[in-house]
């Protein structure tokens, strides 16, 4: 008999493995119990996070998450509504247990789901070669790039006053309904950013079109990829799609490209996970939140950043803006506070702006980036520091000027900052179709700065 050659050996195990890999390995579902499925029949094949298809009576087979074990049974939760499912439905294991997606360069200028199925009806995507872990690690710490250069966002209000690096995480703080989504979509159309990727966590399905066509428009989305799962959607799909986000951000940073990833919100994604946790037994702690909603918080948020540096000094940044919702204009509610204590600024958006008209109605003086002092020169970071001096004397002098108890020529400071504060204030106004670049912006305020 002849003896097979290395190369022979190899093409049938590979044959072999390929066909184990095909073998059905099924349990039964046992019950039901609130958002989870419980599994018997499976003890010792799955793991939490595995993925696994549920079989109704009619109908497609449902993805389904392994969340949580009870003795030898699993609990699984569904990524879709399951209609038609009782005890002693089969349950089968994935081929591919593990969540993944093969981005590839035709993702750009698509609308995807969480588990990257198309949703703009232009057809399937095309695969890359390489499947990317969902759930996968942040770059090894010492291995990592430092923060590059200044990343131009567009909009004045943040070029001069929360100068953002590549690289660079900021935290977007705002309550409803004063233009949050308006700001991402101007920095999506308007960043210098290669590539631009934006997670629409829980949106209302009537604002998805339209922040698409109206706010994003056709040259914002051409180099774009969006991914969506809206307030109706499963727990599931609304905790996944912050990661997916991040993993196909990933997929171009680890090309070398500077990306900006726009996550809307990521209070949304903590929601979903409470709900989840909740689900699966875990005990309520801090405003209901179980602790791996605290846990999962940062390890998302540590993926971005730049990364592994090459051996010729190059890397690809991630520059991420999260949105956080604050109830009740709350800024130390927990999500709040954990998510301001991971990143590297913050910007609030303040109604009270919003409310006489002033958009982006960024409050510059509680916005802060901690990594500006790194990419602005001397003369730039002065203008900044001189700008917010007149604009907090003229936010301490309002008062005092509106009830009369302050008469012109008291102090040079203070008539300083009354003279030069609006100007400023009229400055930072930016029409959402307008952009102002880095140097613009600049130039602007120093115009504004100059003495009447």
């Amino acid at each position: 008999m002849r003896r097979l050659s290395v190369p022979e050996r190899f093409a049938a195990c590979s044959a072999a493995f390929s066909e184990l890999t095909r073998i059905r390995v099924e349990g039964r579902v046992a019950g039901t119990s609130g958002l989870t499925v419980d599994i018997d029949g499976l003890a010792g094949q799955l793991a939490v996070r595995d993925l696994v298809y549920l079989s109704p009576r009619a109908g497609l087979p449902v993805p389904a998450e392994v969340v949580a074990f009870r003795g030898g049974t699993a609990q699984a939760m569904p990524f879709n509504e399951v209609a038609g499912l009782g005890p002693g439905a089969a349950v089968v294991m994935g081929r591919r247990q593990t969540q993944a997606l093969p981005v590839s360069e035709g993702w750009l200028g698509r609308v995807v789901d969480p588990l990257g199925i198309p949703l703009d009806g232009r057809g399937p995507l095309p695969a890359g070669p390489v499947w990317r872990e969902v759930n996968g690690a942040a770059p090894v710490a010492t291995g990592r790039a430092r923060l590059g250069p200044a990343i131009d966002l567009g909009v004045r209000s943040l070029n001069c006053f929360a100068t953002c690096r590549q690289g660079q995480r900021l935290g977007l703080f705002a309550g409803s309904g004063v233009g949050k989504s308006t700001l991402l979509a101007m920095m999506a159309r308007e960043t210098d950013a290669d590539v631009v990727v934006l997670g629409l966590v829980g949106e209302r399905g009537r604002e998805v079109r339209e922040f698409l066509e109206d706010d994003l428009g056709e040259r914002g989305l051409a180099r774009s990829v969006v991914v969506v799962a809206t307030s109706d959607s499963s727990p599931l799909r609304r905790r996944q799609a912050a990661p997916a986000a991040m993993t196909i951000a990933e997929h171009f940073r680890d090309a070398g490209k500077s990306v900006l990833l726009l996550v809307d919100s990521i209070t949304r994604f903590c929601l979903a996970l409470r709900e989840i946790g909740l689900s699966a037994g875990e005990p309520p702690a801090t405003r209901g939140y179980p602790p791996t909603v605290f846990t999962a918080l940062p390890r998302l948020l540590e993926r971005a950043g730049p990364g592994l540096q090459r051996p010729d000094g190059s890397a690809g940044y991630i520059t991420a803006l999260f949105t956080v919702l604050v109830e009740g204009d709350d800024m130390n509610e927990p999500v709040a506070d954990a998510v301001r204590g991971t990143l590297d600024g913050h910007v609030v958006l303040d109604r009270s702006i919003a409310e006489r008209g002033r958009f982006p109605a960024v409050d510059v003086l509680r916005s802060l980036s901690r990594a500006a002092g790194g990419c602005l020169d001397d003369d730039a970071a002065a203008l900044v520091r001189r700008a917010r001096g007149i604009l907090s004397l003229h936010a301490d002098m309002a008062d005092l000027v509106r009830l009369g108890a302050y008469r012109a020529g008291g102090d040079p400071a203070v008539d300083d900052a009354l003279a030069i504060a609006p100007r400023i204030e009229a400055m930072l106004q930016q029409d959402r179709s307008e952009r102002s670049s880095l140097a613009e912006s600049f130039a602007l305020l120093r115009n504004a700065m100059e003495a009447a």
